[in-house]
């Protein structure tokens, strides 16, 4: 007995995470694209948060997919807040797989065959079609599970009762919620859960209202996974873990109140496949409930989200702080809220170049803008490590290519900006005026760009500027050097010139470079990594 109920849930858990794994892999960048194309608001929101949950049958993935599109801005925390409503919805669909499929219609018998048939798609196919095998596979471990599972079930009624607990009772009800949250808990996954619960419930180890009530302890429950994960995580994890908390707790007590009603409406509406309360009836409570919830939280939705924003404020580094471990496991959102970060601390320091060049005298500004970059650029390529360690496309890939080689220029630049020649007061402002007015027309494209966002592709513009100036800086070089030769220029004055020459030229190199890597990563993989580079200006020895 013991034995077939840990092995039907464990091979239930093993299928729900390879379908989900294979689901997510077969649908690529299709969570991404579907979020940033219909989430308007919250009724958007909604819809595609349960749609996309029903789809991936993982209520996590698509919570973890929106905790990095608000960490990229791609969408607004109040949108967020629709689509993990959304995903609650969705997450009821493994009732309805399990009542309709695994228990009124059994498909035991093929899922042998089907387990073998989604192995050697893994093993002999490629990239989607070796996902949707994944799929497949876990598809069949799922009702192996729940054959097993039903076998050790008939032994658990017949040995065990809860004819103890009565349901209509206050404490009564209030135990079988905390086993229900108690079995979330320990098998981490509500999903598991509710199918143990209906297969109790066909098994007749269960009745109906205790079945109902041990649900809405397993819907409680699965938002632990969530607090779990947000542990240490950015501040829009933590919103995302908190308004799900929220949400799951004031539906609970919902139902928990109106379980009586719930339970009627819900053996009404089976009525039409079930002579008696069983699995179906439960599916239908359990969606039920979670529809209700979200109806009452959307006239509220505002104040909601205020509410949540207020009870986890934004800490961390400033310009790094939405970069959150989960996201970095879903590698298209990771890849977003990465390039979002980078973007950030670019126009911050492109921003605080213009503005000294803006100011007639000294170039050295403030030292901490340049040390923030300098500091996100490491952490962005730590988080980028962390995102090649996750299964990806070789689109995926590419992006995190050009996203590195970005990252890596801004790093640069950040260096180069720290460091703006201590001697620049000892410059002769008339030899260096033609680079400084160059580099000025640059940063401007290059701040308009960044204005953007980067949306518009203006880096063949920013090349040229780089470019022309690369050419300055070798033609004034040798024109400097002969002026010394010729004594009209002292040696002090000429190596200051020099300096500032090259200095110049290195900031509009190194933002040149970002901008034409990120305007890379967004054209796609048919953009190579590498495109031809002006001529990067090393150090003071180099040739004119």
């Amino acid at each position: 007995m013991v034995i077939n109920l840990m092995g039907g849930l464990g091979l239930f858990l093993l299928g729900m995470t390879l379908m989900t794994d294979g689901l997510k892999g077969l649908a690529g960048g299709a969570l991404r694209d579907i979020l940033m194309r219909f989430v308007r608001g919250p009724y958007s929101g909604i819809a595609t948060g349960a749609s996309v949950t029903a789809l991936v049958q993982s209520s996590s993935a698509t919570t973890l997919t929106t905790i990095g599109f608000v960490s990229a801005g791609l969408i607004t925390f109040p949108q967020a807040i629709g689509v993990v409503l959304g995903a609650n919805i969705g997450s009821t669909s493994t009732g309805w797989i399990v009542s309709l499929l695994g228990l009124k219609i059994s498909l035991g018998a093929i899922s042998p065959p089907l387990i073998f048939l989604g192995v050697m798609m893994r093993l002999l196919l490629k990239d989607r079609l070796a996902a949707a095998g994944l799929a497949v596979t876990g598809f069949g471990l799922i009702f192996f599970g729940i054959d097993i599972l039903q076998t050790g079930m008939e032994s658990l009624a017949e040995r065990f009762s809860f004819e103890g607990i009565e349901s209509g009772t206050f404490i009564g009800r209030l135990m079988l919620v905390g086993i229900g949250l108690g079995m979330t808990v320990v098998m981490q996954s509500s999903s598991a859960a509710v199918a143990a619960t209906l297969v109790a419930l066909h098994a007749g180890t269960l009745q109906f209202e205790q079945a109902a009530a041990m649900v809405i302890g397993q819907n409680v429950g699965t938002t632990v996974t969530a607090a779990l994960a947000s542990i240490g995580g950015s501040a829009p994890a933590k919103r995302t873990a908190v308004a799900h908390i929220l949400f799951n707790v004031i539906t609970g007590l919902i139902a928990f109140i109106g379980l009586p009603i719930f339970a009627a409406v819900s053996f009404r509406l089976a009525g039409f496949a079930e002579s008696e309360p069983g699995p179906i009836a439960i599916a239908v409570f359990h969606t039920l409930f979670n529809v209700s919830g979200v109806a009452l939280m959307l006239p509220v939705l505002g104040p909601f989200g205020r509410l949540v924003t207020a009870m986890t404020p934004s800490h961390g580094p400033r310009l790094t702080r939405h970069l959150d471990v989960n996201v970095a496991k879903v590698g298209a959102v990771g890849i977003q809220a990465a390039k979002a970060s980078a973007l950030a601390a670019f126009k911050e320091l492109v921003h605080d170049l213009d503005e000294r060049f803006a100011t007639p005298g000294s170039v050295s500004g403030s030292r901490h803008v340049a040390k923030e970059a300098r500091d996100a650029a490491s952490e962005i390529m730590d988080f980028i490590g962390k995102l090649a360690k996750q299964p990806q496309s070789a689109q995926e890939v590419e992006a995190e290519l050009h996203l590195l080689h970005a990252v890596d220029h801004l790093a640069d630049l950040a260096e180069t900006s720290s460091d703006p020649l201590d001697s620049w007061d000892r410059v002769d402002a008339r030899m260096v005026k033609p680079y400084v007015e160059t580099l000025q027309s640059g940063l401007s494209l290059v701040r308009a760009w960044g204005e953007a966002d980067g949306r518009v592709s203006d880096a063949g513009s920013i090349d040229e500027v780089s470019t022309r100036l690369a050419s300055m800086r070798r033609e004034g070089r040798a024109v400097v050097l002969r002026e010394i030769g010729e004594g009209t220029v002292s040696p002090e004055s000429g190596s200051h010139a020099i300096d500032a020459m090259i200095w110049l030229d290195r900031v509009m190199y190194h933002a040149a470079r970002f901008v034409r890597e990120i305007d890379g990563m967004q054209q796609g993989a048919g953009v190579s990594s590498t495109p031809p580079e002006p001529s990067h200006p090393s150090s003071l020895a180099d040739q004119a």
